[in-house]
């Protein structure tokens, strides 16, 4: 076993040791029912999908990157630097998340980010790591961080399904705060990214269950 949330065989591994180290966690799974890891594309290519798909719907997010997959140059960070602004905002990119890709394309080629060896690092020091990067924000680096590198132990506390979720789960009378949901988590490490995936599967079952508007 690698660690990494790279397949199914991985996932009942971590959901296993998840519940170990907290076994409310076992009731939440019951009711959550099976769930899947999901796998993007790693790379530069990867993190400029979710740059491409930030405040869009999925229907914008996937017109707009299937233009810009193909753009000639655009999937490399050598040759993305080769491609003009007009060109890049041509295919519905704004001028913001031209400038981010092109930001992350520098990096790469000047070798200030190398994001295979991001998925070897704790958390929250690869978050720093893509943080650093102008435009880059803690969602967009956890996002990159679950689904592209299938890394184990990340929690996008930020996401409002999540928080819920877990409202729900342990009987809150509200969705907790950013803040408070990050420390809730930490007791997950280092399976934060099953307990995501967990938690986002049974908020899809209770609001189906129970009709709950979103």
């Amino acid at each position: 076993m690698t660690g990494l949330l790279d397949s199914a065989e991985a996932l009942q591994w971590h959901l296993g040791q998840l519940i170990v180290r907290d076994p409310r966690l076992a009731v939440v799974a019951e009711r959550a029912g099976s769930f899947e890891t999901r796998r993007s594309e790693p790379g530069f290519a990867g993190l400029a999908k979710i740059i491409c798909g930030q405040q869009l719907s999925v229907e914008s997010a996937a017109a707009i990157w299937g233009r810009f997959e193909r753009l000639e140059g655009a999937l490399s960070p050598e040759t993305y630097l080769g491609l003009s602004e007009a060109q890049v905002r041509s295919v519905g990119f704004s001028g913001g998340k031209y400038h981010t890709v092109r930001g992350i394309a520098e990096a790469l080629v000047e070798r200030r980010l190398d994001l295979d060896h991001l998925v070897s690092l704790p958390a929250e020091e690869a978050i720093a790591e893509l943080c650093k990067l102008k435009g880059v924000g803690p969602w967009t680096a956890e996002i990159y961080l679950m689904f592209s590198a299938a890394h184990p132990d990340v929690f996008p506390a930020g996401d409002i399904a999540l928080q819920r979720a877990v409202g729900w789960a342990f009987g809150l009378d509200d969705k907790p705060q950013i803040k408070n949901l990050i420390a809730m988590a930490h007791q997950w490490s280092p399976h934060r990214s099953t307990a995501a995936l967990l938690f986002w599967r049974y908020y899809r079952a209770v609001r189906n269950k129970e009709g709950l508007l979103v």
